[in-house]
């Protein structure tokens, strides 16, 4: 079976408590667009906000990884509630990529003008030329690299 690449939409509150458990899930714990992961695909998380609903604007990618196994599972969440998971391997070591500078790069942002709305699913598939450009986007630079010009150009994990 053929690898696939996945961007995941949610704010960078959410993605950090995911990233913690080791795990992706969708918006309200279903099964949609879980069910289509399969082990190894890649997955990266993209940030519109630092919270949800109303929180202040990141537009920014935020974790990456790769989907560890081929099988979801329920598990228990406040309140009684449950949700759908998968098991993601994160990159380690990895800073923020902000979407702007790769708008136009990417493929799924060739239409500069719309290519948001696609987002509002909370789950598109992507290139592997994409995942790979955000990944390589998303590394943290090495030593010898110059570091960042501000803050706001990377923001570390």
């Amino acid at each position: 079976m053929a690898i696939r690449y996945w961007l995941v939409v949610a704010p960078l509150d959410r993605v950090r408590r995911l990233r913690a458990a080791g795990v992706v899930e969708m918006t309200f714990g279903g099964r949609d667009g879980l069910e289509d992961f399969s082990e190894a695909d890649g997955i990266v998380f993209y940030s519109p906000r630092y919270e949800a609903p109303e929180g202040e604007r990141l537009r920014a990618f935020t974790a990456i990884g790769r989907i560890s196994d081929g099988r979801m599972f329920l598990a228990d969440q406040s309140e009684g509630s449950r949700s759908w998971r998968r098991r993601v391997d994160f990159m380690d070591d990895t800073v923020f990529q902000p979407v702007r500078p790769l708008v136009g790069l990417l493929e799924f942002t060739r239409d500069r003008r719309t290519w948001g709305q696609q987002l509002r699913r909370g789950i598109l598939e992507i290139s592997r030329l994409d995942f790979e450009t955000i990944r390589d986007g998303m590394r943290l630079p090495s030593a010898d690299e110059r570091p960042p010009r501000s803050l706001t150009d990377r923001v570390w994990y």
